[in-house]
């Protein structure tokens, strides 16, 4: 919209206007073909646009100038959509292997030079237009068709290409959700002088005036015989951002906030644990790999407390295949070789938030019961865009009479719904201290599917030590993973980031 124009007050001092300030407001007056485009108006005056867009903020600060904007939408190719039109889109390049062979033969994809998702996607896209036929091995519903017909998303790559406006907005949005199109708003901005502008004599000033004070100046005592802009209280002021969370521990505390709307209480537990409440009273055998130093760090230095005597032999117990004390059968075979209370003892990091729930099911929680923490974890791991040394972990388990697998995977799509994360794709697994086990998978814009809640129903090799006799449900969901998803972040290091201006929204 236009800027309104103004008058110096009766009584304030004249307005003062630097060298670059006066030269665009007298190239403004002087123009003819009103307004001006800011990058127009700096190749008339051979200055930076930078220079003239600086100079014009300031002049419309003191109303001398007005400014009008028009919004411009733009669609590109991308690198990928330029790559695409010139050696053909997945769909082109597997209907012409299937002109060639007649039907989708098992090399056909590589034939083609087509990845797994794209061989899938090309499918997909060619049944939906009516060109394979129904049923396997794929083949063309008409070979008699002219394989020069332009597929409808050649038709639109085309048109961008060419820059035309006229576009199917509904495959624009399918080629951009590809990669394979951006668009891009883009603001044109027209200045013209103000009445006020217009009005204001420009009668050379001699020397710039100055607008600050700098030690230079001071040091050699040459500002005495300088004049100086007058200060106007009318000039916008820089825009400052105030205090925010950090967008991944905001999210974390929305997530805390849905597990407690579905009846979870919140429990924590120590970061420096011991192999007793870490592995083994999970029925991790002690000489299991993850326990090696590819995976748990342990801990120099320190001595771990040991648990209670009587829960520390039932554990043997169960390890060993015994018995527990006061039963007269074993809950099964246990693990081979001799359970070792010295490894039992020794400190490590927690590896897993499942020491929580652990400790949480040892205090005797009378059923219905739910729970849930969220802490850090510690492994040895490979930095990479999925893991870190430091991550995140949702314990959460909920028992109770009647639970089955089929409650956790209520629980997973409840989550995955509440936390907004999209579709959910659930497996069969396996972990030592869940039987059955599943794994369930949401899609990342960038990484593709991966894999954050693991969970399953504790093993009697679990829950009977503990004195826990009804079924329980657990998982271990990957907190960071299911940040980065939902925050749209494409390295889990990112969410550690220190930098002020990302985490303050001032860059991109």
């Amino acid at each position: 919209m236009p800027g309104t124009s103004g008058e110096v007050p009766d009584g304030a001092a004249p307005l003062a206007l630097s060298a670059p300030e006066r030269s665009v407001l007298a190239a403004l007056r002087s123009a003819t073909d009103l307004p001006l485009e800011e990058g127009e108006l700096a190749r008339r005056l051979g200055i930076g646009e930078d220079v003239a867009r600086g100079s014009l903020q300031r002049l419309r600060s003191k109303r001398l100038v007005q400014l009008e904007e028009e919004h411009e939408t733009v669609r590109r190719l991308t690198p990928r959509g330029t790559a695409a039109l010139a050696d053909g889109l997945p769909e082109r390049r597997l209907l012409n292997v299937l002109r060639a062979q007649g039907s989708l033969a098992p090399d056909a994809a590589a034939t083609a030079g087509l990845s797994g998702d794209e061989r899938s996607a090309a499918v997909g896209i060619l049944r939906r237009r009516g060109l394979l036929a129904d049923g396997v091995p794929w083949r063309l519903a008409d070979p008699s068709r002219s394989s020069e017909t332009l597929l409808p998303e050649e038709v639109v790559l085309k048109q961008v290409a060419q820059g035309e406006s006229e576009i199917d907005e509904a495959l624009v949005d399918a080629l951009e959700r590809r990669g394979l199109l951006r668009t891009e708003r883009i603001a044109h901005k027209f200045w013209a002088p103000s009445e006020e502008g217009r009005r204001l004599p420009l009668a050379a000033d001699g020397e710039d005036v100055l607008g600050a004070l700098t030690p230079a100046l001071l040091a050699s005592g040459a500002w005495r015989d300088r004049a100086f802009r007058p200060y106007d209280v009318r000039a916008a002021v820089p825009y400052l951002t105030g205090a925010r969370p950090n967008p991944y521990l905001a999210w974390l505390e929305e997530f805390e906030e849905i597990l407690i709307g579905l009846g979870f209480e919140q429990a924590e537990g120590p970061l420096l644990e011991t192999e007793f409440w870490n592995n083994d009273v999970l029925f991790m055998p002690q000489d299991h790999p993850a326990r090696s130093i590819h995976d748990a760090l342990s801990v120099s230095g320190v001595q771990g407390r040991p648990p209670p005597a009587d829960l520390l032999a039932r554990v043997a117990a169960v390890h060993e295949g015994r018995p527990l004390p006061g039963d007269s059968r074993p809950l099964g075979p246990g693990w081979p070789g001799r359970y070792d209370a010295a490894i039992a003892a020794r400190p490590v990091l927690r590896s897993q938030t499942t020491a929580v729930s652990a400790r949480y099911l040892a205090r005797g929680p009378t059923p219905p019961f739910r729970m849930f923490s969220i802490d850090r974890n510690f492994r040895r791991e490979d930095l990479d865009a999925r893991h870190h040394l430091e991550f995140g972990q949702c314990e959460g388990i909920a028992g109770e009479e009647g639970l089955s697998i089929r409650d956790l995977v209520g629980l997973f799509r409840a989550l995955s719904e509440a936390a907004g994360l999209g579709e959910l794709k659930i497996r069969p697994s396996y972990f030592p201290f869940t039987e059955p086990s599943i794994e369930g998978y949401v899609k990342h814009p960038t990484l593709g599917w991966i894999e954050v809640f693991p969970g399953g129903l504790f093993r009697p090799e679990v829950l009977r030590p503990l004195g826990i006799e009804v079924p329980v449900v657990a998982w271990g969901a990957g907190i960071t993973r299911l940040a980065m998803v939902a925050l749209g972040c494409r390295d889990i290091r990112e969410l550690f980031v220190d930098d002020l201006d990302r985490l303050t929204g001032r860059s991109g």
